[in-house]
């Protein structure tokens, strides 16, 4: 059985058919018609279900400490995304007065909670402490919206919490799910995380679910290490003939094609290292895959025909060149006569991404070209 709740609220016109709702409800009860939609995957391991993150329980206990002290305020709105079953009805049948007019919203409370109306966009932690905090009740202002479309909610999370410390590898696995215009710094790395995600899902990519993300936490390779490989190349590599620079988007079969060959050649060279976590192989370390993927652009350059995309097996090939100057595992790198590292003392910062990556492409153009490597000054990073 479903009742109803009504919430006297006013609702916003923003112009374009675009309306808004605020009104004030008892948080304890906020439960009971909005769900918090945790960030997963679907049966088919593929799909993107859901944007929030973990509850911090640290925080949530801090905030419902203050909920119970003598004079707590809390006047920041929480944010709800509605479907279509909750209604709105105006008290002046009139019309607005400019661009707000008073009415009811009209919430179902069903018996089902998976039935729930509701879900929570913003204020997930400040809800959990209202519900954990030893209070009666405890009035929120909201802010909400009415919308059959969880893309929506999903680009107004992004949106809410783009000036807070979001996880980055949250962001990263929302973004191909958006569609809305984002800030610049987000809309850049929108079809990169795109390639990410498929890199990360397709059954036969050597990098299947070997990418660390909040949908795939044991994964072992961190996604912004690829992200950045592939921004690089986007940029001004191997990847950038097959991008539209007007729309950010590209041939993302093209794109696919020759990432998952690169890296079937790196896991047929160096097998140990690329099964290895990152602390017992420099290789699937962030300062290792950055480098490798200006390595994939050189050799694009200077063994691929003109617009085709190197095999797997001419990729091994290639590789095997440099080989014998990789110390992913043990031993040491010779960056210079004066300049010799232990192998794990390589670290994921800019300047050991350069380092790595000059030595890299420096070894592979003195196997190709025969000049010594020493008299070569690539400058990848």
């Amino acid at each position: 059985m479903t009742t109803n709740l009504r919430l006297p609220a006013i609702e916003i016109d923003q112009g374009r058919g675009q309306r808004v709702y605020t009104f004030a409800v008892d948080a304890k009860l906020i439960p009971s018609f909005a769900a918090i939609h945790r960030a997963g995957r679907a049966d088919d391991g593929r799909t993107l279900v859901g944007y929030q993150r973990p509850e911090v329980v640290k925080h949530i206990r801090a905030i419902a400490d203050y909920i119970e002290s003598d004079r707590p305020m809390i006047p920041n709105a929480l944010t709800i995304s509605f479907d279509a079953t909750v209604t709105f009805e105006p008290h002046d049948l009139n019309g607005p007065v400019g661009y707000a007019r008073t009415g009811d919203l009209v919430v179902p409370i069903p018996a089902d909670p998976n039935l729930r109306p509701g879900h929570l966009v913003d204020g997930q932690q400040r809800t959990a402490a209202v519900r954990e905090a030893d209070v009666d009740t405890f009035p929120l202002a909201c802010c909400a919206f009415i919308t059959g479309n969880e893309a929506v909610a999903r680009e107004q999370f992004l949106l809410v919490n783009n000036t807070k410390p979001l996880p980055k590898g949250l962001i990263h696995e929302l973004l191909p799910g958006t569609t809305t215009k984002l800030p610049r710094v987000l809309e850049r790395k929108r079809y990169p995380a795109e390639l990410v995600a498929e890199l990360n899902l397709l059954p036969w990519s050597p990098l299947h679910d070997r990418i660390r993300t909040a949908t795939r936490p044991d994964g072992f390779i961190k996604d912004n290490s690829v992200l950045r490989m592939l921004e690089n190349s986007l940029t001004d590599g191997a990847l950038y003939r097959y991008r539209d620079p007007h729309t950010g988007q590209g041939d993302t079969d093209a794109i696919i094609e020759l990432v998952t060959n690169f890296f079937s050649a790196v896991a047929t060279v160096w097998p140990n290292a690329w099964d290895a976590p990152p602390r017992k192989s420099r290789l699937v370390h962030g300062a290792g895959i950055i480098a490798l993927g200006f390595l994939m652009d050189t050799i694009c350059d200077m063994a691929a025909e003109p617009g085709s995309i190197p095999s797997t097996n001419r990729f091994t090939d290639e590789l095997r060149r440099v080989a014998p100057h990789c110390a992913w595992m043990s031993g040491h790198w010779r960056f210079g006569t004066d300049h010799v590292r232990a192998w794990n003392e390589v670290q994921n910062t800019s300047k050991d991404q350069q380092l790595l990556a000059n030595h890299l492409i420096r070894h592979y153009i003195e196997a190709v070209r025969g000049t010594p490597a020493s008299q070569i000054q690539p400058n990848a990073a």
